[in-house]
This record gives structure tokens, C-alpha cells and sequence, in this order.
């Protein structure tokens, strides 16, 4: 026997913050990237361009963050049942892969081609630079702490603290735009180090060796967030605490006997979906079990608006393939004694 409830909008996705998120980190971006491309002609600094291109992929990432958060808002439909809320993943994957290509690729080359150039021609204008790093830290530093904002939130409402909801976030446009703009300034302060150690010495190596050390700040991040992203579309579970919740409140009920095995996945933000295998008391009718799932599935769901899919299933504990699955699972069986 199962049921099921049908897609519902209470739960808050953040989709109207993550739209705020997103577009202030696009507009500091793109004022950034013409601030750093212009400083960077100016003053002939690798560094200061590598900034430049560090900007515009950020940029182009905000861009595919953008379409992440349109697709996932599409309703459910014939060919997609449960939704579009990963497209949200598969867009914030794009999105990293563009501060790879657009970003670390090109600061490795600007790096290197600075550092193997034999033909030094010295550095112009340096006081542009550090006024256009000094600006470029304001701007990254507003969009940051709107990130940071919406993160702490989101935090909050899940009651998981902010460092853990960044490790395992339900929405990575937020993770997106906090690790963008956190590396932003960390690489502000690199391009700053290169620039400054190259006006001292006369050496553009230190300008090249800036430009490699933001490339390799630009990889990491990029990194992180494919793995971020690739767990959300493969197919992660839920908050573990959201779980031992449901579970609690399930086997309160009279009519259960034991909670057997529980599944769930993120559809997408704050979407998630639930399976739950019941063992009931035997005396009660199949009647008794249709009303008693309703009912259950209905609590469920105003107790955890994040639940927008709902399957309860009836089975029996002594089930051997079915413990011995949920023990490879999770190390153990549910149903087995505390």
C-alpha cells in the first residue's frame, strides 16, 4: 500500500533570496571585471589580468546560476514526474566547470606566460591597481555578505549550523556565490601581494606566481563545487536529522509496530522525497492501514513542508532480504533493537 501527496509550494526553496544572491553577485562581477581588465592594460600586471578573467567567469557562472534557477521552478510534468528542482544541480555544475575553464585556465596560462617571458618591461601605473583592488574589495565584500546572509538562514531554518549546511548544502547557488566571492578577496589579496612584490623589485615573476596561486584558488573552488553538485544529482539523501525526526514521529503512531527502512532524496531546494517501509500491527484491517497512511502522510507533510513527495509502504520487519538490504545501507537494520 502506498501513498502519496502531491507537490506543494510550501516549502521555502529560498528561491526568491537566491534570485537576490545571484543577481548582486553578477552585477559587483561584472563592474569588478571591467574595473581589473582596465588596470590590468594600464598597468601591464599578469596578475591584475588574471583577476580580470577570474571576474568574468565568475560572472559567466552567475549567468548559468541565473537559468539554474528558472529550469528548477518548472512544474512537474508528464516526462518529469518528481519536477525539475535538479536542474538547479546541473546548472550549478555547469557553473563550476566555468570557473575552471574561464577562470583557473586562463590565470595558469597568464601565470606562466608572465614568469617564462624573458622580455620585462617592468610595471605602469601601480597606484591604479591598488585602487582598483582596494574598489573591487568593497563590491565582492557586499555581494559576500549578502551570500553569507541567506546561508546563515537557511542555516538556521534547518537548525544546522553554517559551516554544515556549507558542506552539504540543498541549494548550491548559495554555496556557489559564497565560495566565489570568499575566493574573490582571497584572490584580491593575491593579486595585491604580486603586484605590490613586483613594484618593489622590478621582478614580474612575483606578478606570475600571483597569477598561478589564484589559478590554483579558482581549481579548489571549482572542485569543491562539482563534488557538491554531483552528490545532489546522483541522488543524496536528506538532512540525517530530518530523518531521525520523521522516523520518531512515525513510530509514535498506534498503528505502527516498527519503521523498517527509510528513503529519501533531494529533488531539488528544499524539496525532498520520502519512502518509508512500516511494519503496522497486524490486527488492524487493510481499511484501517489506507486511512492510517493518509493520515500519516498528511501529518508528515505539514509537519515538514520540505516533504513534497510521500510513499508509506507496509511491510514486515521479519522480512530477511529486506533487513539485510537496509543493513548494507546503513550498517544496521532500523528494525533492530536499540
Amino acid at each position: 500500500m502506498t501513498t502519496t501527496t502531491e507537490p506543494n509550494d510550501t516549502g521555502s526553496d529560498g528561491g526568491g533570496e537566491s534570485l537576490l544572491t545571484v543577481l548582486l553577485a553578477l552585477a559587483a562581477n561584472a563592474a569588478v571585471a571591467v574595473l581589473k581588465l582596465v588596470a590590468g592594460l594600464v598597468t601591464g600586471s599578469g596578475a591584475m589580468l588574471s583577476e580580470a578573467a577570474h571576474s568574468l567567469g565568475d560572472c559567466s557562472t552567475e549567468i548559468f546560476l541565473l537559468v539554474a534557477l528558472r529550469r528548477s521552478t518548472k512544474q512537474a510534468d508528464r516526462l518529469h514526474p518528481f519536477g525539475y528542482g535538479k536542474a538547479r544541480y546541473f546548472w550549478s555544475l555547469v557553473a563550476a566547470g566555468m570557473i575552471f575553464v574561464l577562470g583557473g585556465a586562463f590565470s595558469a596560462y597568464e601565470g606562466l606566460h608572465t614568469i617564462l617571458n624573458t622580455d620585462d618591461l617592468g610595471q605602469e601605473s601601480p597606484t591604479v591597481a591598488y585602487l582598483v583592488l582596494a574598489g573591487s574589495a568593497v563590491l565582492e565584500g557586499i555581494s559576500l555578505a549578502q551570500g553569507i546572509r541567506q546561508a546563515r538562514g537557511a542555516a538556521a531554518d534547518g537548525n544546522r549550523s553554517f559551516r554544515a549546511y556549507l558542506r552539504n548544502p540543498d541549494d548550491p547557488t548559495v554555496k556557489s556565490v559564497v565560495l566565489e566571492d570568499s575566493a574573490a578577496l582571497i584572490g584580491l589579496t593575491l593579486a595585491g601581494l604580486g603586484v605590490g612584490l613586483h613594484h618593489l623589485t622590478g621582478s614580474a615573476v612575483w606578478d606570475g606566481l600571483a597569477s598561478l596561486a589564484i589559478s590554483a584558488l579558482l581549481v579548489a573552488v571549482a572542485f569543491t563545487l562539482v563534488r557538491t553538485c554531483a552528490g545532489l544529482l546522483i541522488g543524496r539523501q536528506a538532512d540525517p536529522r530530518l530523518i531521525g525526526e520523521i522516523i520518531a514521529m512515525l513510530e509514535r503512531e498506534d498503528e505502527v509496530l516498527d519503521v523498517v527502512d527509510v528513503l529519501t532524496m533531494q529533488l531539488g531546494a528544499g524539496r525532498v522525497l520520502l519512502c518509508a517501509r512500516v511494519d503496522f500491527i497486524d490486527t488492524y484491517t487493510s481499511g484501517d492501514l489506507e486511512r492510517a497512511c493518509v493520515r500519516m502522510a498528511a501529518d508528515l507533510e505539514m509537519a515538514f513542508p520540505v516533504l513534497v513527495e510521500i510513499f508509506l509502504e507496509p511491510v514486515p520487519r521479519t522480512d530477511a532480504d529486506l533487513r539485510e538490504n537496509v543493513r548494507a545501507r546503513y550498517g544496521r537494520a532500523m528494525a533492530d533493537p536499540a
